[in-house]
């Protein structure tokens, strides 16, 4: 049997495939040795979604644990509006949105979908500002994309050498802990 993943993963393996290593080392450690203050925020402004006191609205669904047999994957969404049929994933600031964050929620979506939920639209939604960023639907090639990126990352080489860029690095809530990069 294939193992499941976890959504937030994807994002991750972008930004830097040893990042999912090191989080696994360091996971059970005091999150006070890595993450620094934009995690930290990140997570505050998240509390009232993973508590589910951030609506009281009975169409409003918080931090539903979903997966897919399809992909493999497993996680959580932070918001669905069953009225709308609108998947919302919350972020504290988005100065851009990544392509891992867009996988995120697409899988998030696929994850929904698989398990009986009606998927019409998607968005971000900025806590800092109080907006809504609106995300398109994926289409068939970006489906196929999405499919061949879970393939890649299926079957990703640790030992492959990694390119170290040491302005992504320097963003990295694992640099200072890190084997790969010298600053």
């Amino acid at each position: 049997m294939d193992e499941y993943m976890t959504i937030t993963s994807l994002n991750d393996f972008i930004f830097c495939p040893y990042s999912i290593y090191l989080h696994n080392v360091y996971m059970d450690t005091d999150e006070d040795n890595y993450k620094a203050s934009p995690q930290i925020r990140g997570k505050y402004a998240h509390e009232a979604t993973d508590k589910k006191t951030s609506s009281t609205r009975a169409y409003i669904i918080l931090s539903l644990p979903v997966y897919s047999e399809k992909y493999h994957l497993m996680g959580k969404i932070d918001v669905y509006n069953a009225k709308d049929k609108k998947l919302i994933e919350r972020k504290y600031k988005l100065k851009q949105i990544f392509r891992g964050q867009i996988y995120q929620l697409w899988a998030q979506m696929f994850c929904l979908k698989e398990m009986g939920y009606e998927v019409e639209s998607l968005a971000f939604y900025e806590i800092s500002t109080k907006k809504f960023i609106d995300v398109a639907m994926p289409t068939e090639q970006n489906i196929i994309e999405f499919e061949d990126f879970m393939e890649y990352v299926r079957n990703y080489d640790p030992s492959t050498p990694m390119d170290v860029n040491k302005n992504k690095c320097s963003n990295c809530i694992y640099s200072n802990l890190c084997d790969k990069i010298e600053f």
